[in-house]
């Protein structure tokens, strides 16, 4: 996310800001940061892999969706990636291609991002640290998200990765202008090829999240959550 308010790299990733989550039979009921209930398929953490990075090579701020720079695959970005990682001693798991879209303050306009979430095999919370700074420093990024899953009452747990079926950019886009608390306080929001929502929001924003989802037609009993824990490296 390159909006000139929040890290490059994506940023809804700024809180919003799931993609490939594991699911098998329903679990229990999740819990809203304030201990109400919230509805919604805990995903197993057996399926996490060590750590997840959402990062970019873009440094450009893009604000017309029909950008022909929306439709690049990143795929050389991909490879290089891969390689990074690899040389940092660990191992790539899926890589995912995602659009961003993104609410700029200082723009006062919504902005958006091609970018890659990468699993990460192999590595601790150290190890996942030091690769996302490799990364925002060979990319000329202001920070890279990482996410790794964490029980849910876990004390290092301050993070939800919400993935929701069913979704467009383009309804992403309609909805966050149409909701100024989301895009203030959450950000925006992230669309795989396959058309799943993923928003990586602060714990304590996880009612604001589901609302937005439901402003979005999603139905909350079909997303899938994972708690955990987020951080930006620069």
């Amino acid at each position: 996310m390159n909006a000139p308010t929040a890290p490059r790299g994506l940023r809804l990733l700024l809180a919003l800001s799931a993609l490939a989550a594991t699911l098998g039979a329903a679990a229990p009921t999740a819990v809203g940061a304030h201990g109400a209930a919230a509805p919604g398929r805990e995903a197993p953490r057996s399926g996490c892999p060590s750590g997840e990075v959402f990062a970019t090579n873009n440094t450009e701020v893009i604000t017309d969706p029909a950008d022909p720079r929306l439709r690049t695959r990143l795929t050389r970005f991909d490879r290089e990636v891969r390689g990074i990682i690899r040389a940092q001693g660990a191992h790539p798991g899926a890589s995912t291609l995602l659009d961003g879209v993104f609410w700029s303050t200082e723009l006062r306009r919504t902005t958006f991002e091609r970018s890659r979430e990468f699993e990460v095999e192999g590595t601790n919370p150290e190890g996942l640290h030091h690769l996302a700074g490799v990364l925002a420093k060979q990319y000329h990024q202001e920070s890279v998200l990482t996410f790794r899953c964490l029980p849910r009452h876990a004390p290092a747990t301050d993070a939800v990765r919400i993935e929701a079926p069913d979704v467009s950019a383009a309804a992403l886009r309609e909805a966050l202008g149409a909701n100024p608390e989301a895009r203030e306080e959450l950000g925006g929001g992230s669309v795989t090829e396959d058309g799943h929502l993923v928003l990586v929001s602060p714990l304590e924003e996880l009612p604001l999240a589901r609302k937005f989802t439901k402003d979005l037609g999603i139905d909350w009993n079909t997303t899938e959550v994972r708690y955990g824990a987020r951080e930006f490296v620069s």
